[in-house]
């Protein structure tokens, strides 16, 4: 997670050469937020990096240990404090920048920056669904007949089989009496 090195990250902003001034001016806001955002990413690694350091390292409490080891572990853990502190450095100017990059632009409420349905959209809307609404609620009501129509005509071709049927149990009773 190596990030292009910043000109100037360990200078203070007066101190560029004639090309990197230039190469600095043509740096846009997009590209800052970017390096800014690789900068925060590299700030959260060394911070793991330094606790897992931390987490591994032994607390001098008499006990013997290997001083060499200590040593060690104890320059790596200052490297990644000196490190960190330069990407700090590093993520102030890339800060100050954007905020000098922005000043001339004038603030843009939150609101309009959330995209949603003006209100005459919105009117235009509930005019729809209502009329939806209303469509669907005769919809079902013209259902609800049709429904209510088929039970009656199904009861009524119920009727009428019962009659068949008994006027036919009447015939083969009348037909089963005469022979």
């Amino acid at each position: 997670m190596s990030t292009p090195p910043l000109a100037g990250a360990g200078m203070p902003p007066g101190a560029f050469s004639g090309t990197q001034a230039q190469a600095a001016r043509e740096v846009n806001t997009a590209s800052l937020c970017r390096i800014g955002q690789e900068t925060v990413q590299d700030i959260v690694f060394r911070t793991m990096e330094i606790f897992q350091l931390l987490r591994n390292m032994q607390l001098p409490n008499g006990v013997t240990y290997h001083t060499a080891t200590y040593q060690d572990r104890l320059a790596k853990l200052q490297e990644h404090l000196r490190q960190l502190s330069i990407l700090f450095r590093k993520l102030r100017l890339v800060y100050d920048k954007c905020n000098e990059n922005c000043a001339g632009l004038d603030p843009v409420p939150i609101e309009q920056l959330i995209p949603y349905v003006e209100e005459d959209g919105s009117k235009h809307d509930d005019r729809g669904a209502a009329n939806q609404l209303r469509f669907a609620s005769e919809e079902r009501r013209e259902i609800m007949e049709v429904n209510k129509k088929l039970k009656q005509k199904n009861q009524q071709l119920k009727q009428i089989m019962d009659q068949l049927r008994n006027l036919i149990w009447d015939i083969n009773a009348m037909l089963a009496m005469r022979n």
